[in-house]
């Protein structure tokens, strides 16, 4: 059984007896799905292979790019630029629809970033959000060993027309933040921790600030990579939660109960929404890459 029904709530969703979609293999850990609502092209990292690829039904698969500084968590900007976080380089960047590489946050405080993990952007006013644990730094397999500099791992704001970014949560708020992701009125934040194996939620200000921090749901697992734990996460556009966890994709109401399950025969690092309806859900899982037919669309894209 693929789908695992926990509430008449995800019967909405989708199909009960949906099967996930082969789509590739071979690689050595899938992350950072994004969907290009452009080019149609779905877009995907392999960390420790240091490649992008991309991916559609005409074309099927394709190297993007090689080497991206083993590049992790992507998003789409406003204008269409590509947001890579970068494992190696500890920077976030900007991919521009030229080809031109440009760095957007490196260093908070004068020190450098541990390793960017995973970024979104506010569609209402181009503010870049993202997360900062030091995965990256590590080892050789995803990321480069590295001395550890931060004694903190935080959450960053970049502002609307860039400059210097903003430290978005308080200080030691989480051990290892990954995930993030923005309900569809982008009113609310989720911020999930995958060492403690939760979820947290932030009210979004009018200025893009966050507060009243609150926990959304924990023991999403015991928060190891051996059985699967939070990674990535996107909403889809009722506000429910579908976060990479224990046993595959766990989706959550805007409550934090727990609706429903995907099960995936790997661990999965993360999802993203596609397709021209954003009713088809990617999974990057390992070596791996899946998808599965949804009832509901994702949130809307920037």
């Amino acid at each position: 059984m693929v789908v695992e029904i926990l509430s008449p709530k995800f019967k909405a969703l989708i199909d009960a007896n949906a099967q996930l979609e082969f789509i590739a293999d071979g690689y050595q850990f899938t992350e950072g799905p994004v969907w290009n609502p452009n080019d149609k092209n779905f877009y995907f990292s392999d960390i420790p292979g240091d490649t992008r690829w991309k991916w559609n039904r005409t074309s099927g698969m394709q190297i993007v790019s090689t080497p991206t500084f083993k590049g992790n968590g992507m998003a789409y900007d406003i204008d269409g630029s590509l947001l890579v976080c970068e494992q190696v380089s500890s920077c976030l960047t900007r991919i521009h629809l030229d080809g031109r590489r440009e760095l957007v946050a490196s260093h908070f405080e004068g020190i450098y970033l541990n390793s960017p993990n995973d970024v979104v952007v506010r569609g209402l006013d181009g503010s870049i959000y993202f997360t900062d644990p030091d995965y990256g730094r590590w080892n050789d397999w995803i990321g480069s060993k590295r001395e550890f500099v931060r004694d903190f791992k935080g959450v960053y704001r970049v502002p609307p027309n860039g400059g210097k970014i903003e430290l978005a949560v308080a200080r030691g708020e989480f051990e290892q933040p990954n995930g993030l992701c923005f309900s569809p009125d982008e009113k609310i934040m989720y911020i999930n921790d995958s060492p403690r194996a939760e979820i947290k939620a932030y009210d979004v200000a009018t200025d893009g600030s966050l507060h009243n921090c609150r926990l959304l749901r924990g023991e999403i697992g015991r928060g190891t990579m051996g059985e699967g734990n939070l990674d990535g996460m996107e909403c889809d556009s009722l506000g429910n939660i579908w976060t990479s966890g224990p046993g595959g994709v766990w989706v959550l109401d805007p409550q934090g109960t727990q609706i429903g399950a995907i099960r995936t025969p790997e661990i999965c690092g993360s999802v993203a929404f596609g397709g021209d309806d954003l009713k088809t859900l990617f999974l990057t899982t390992s070596k791996s890459v899946y998808l599965i037919e949804t009832n509901i669309a994702g949130a809307k894209l920037p």
